[in-house]
């Protein structure tokens, strides 16, 4: 079965048909040829489907495109309108952050949800006072983002590209 969807990507306003079971992350690939989130695991294990959907960091393989028609999304593409670089990806080029770069845009979605759940005060397992605005150190960064893997193992380099654009 198939329904109409609405979706804003990278600031541009996309009508669709799709079948009921497209997930988020095969209407942006296949449907509107936006390849910037990977397809890894197609499991939400592995974060290279991460975007940010309404603001919220969210896995693109797990999440249905029917569930939300009239969502904005945000691709790491679209954190650089303009070709001018978000400082996350800025970072990321800066601390050698990525190797194959596969994962990298997960990534940078991922750090920049990241920063913004933390800026909104929101705790992880290993933030100390819960009542503390949140410090981001390398142990709570490390934990934030490791929902996404890194096949090549950069993880210093991310922890290091996102502590240096970190509040």
């Amino acid at each position: 079965m198939k329904v109409d969807v609405s979706l804003t990507v990278d600031g541009r306003h996309h009508r669709l048909a799709v079948d009921t079971r497209t997930t988020v992350l095969d209407a942006l690939r296949e449907h509107l040829d936006v390849t910037s989130p990977k397809k890894g695991c197609d499991h939400g294990q592995c974060g290279a489907c991460t975007v940010l959907l309404d603001g919220r960091r969210t896995l693109s393989c797990l999440s249905l495109a029917c569930a939300h028609d009239g969502a904005e999304i945000t691709t790491a593409d679209g954190l650089a309108p303009d070709g001018e670089l978000h400082p996350v990806a800025q970072a990321f080029l800066d601390h050698d952050a990525y190797q194959c770069g596969y994962c990298t845009p997960g990534q940078i979605c991922s750090a920049v949800g990241m920063l913004a759940e933390a800026a909104a005060g929101a705790p992880s397992i290993v933030s100390g006072d819960l009542t503390a605005p949140v410090d981001l150190d390398r142990a709570e960064i490390a934990e934030r983002l490791s929902g996404n893997l890194c096949r090549c193992g950069a993880y210093a380099h991310i922890v290091d590209a996102v502590s240096e654009v970190a509040p």
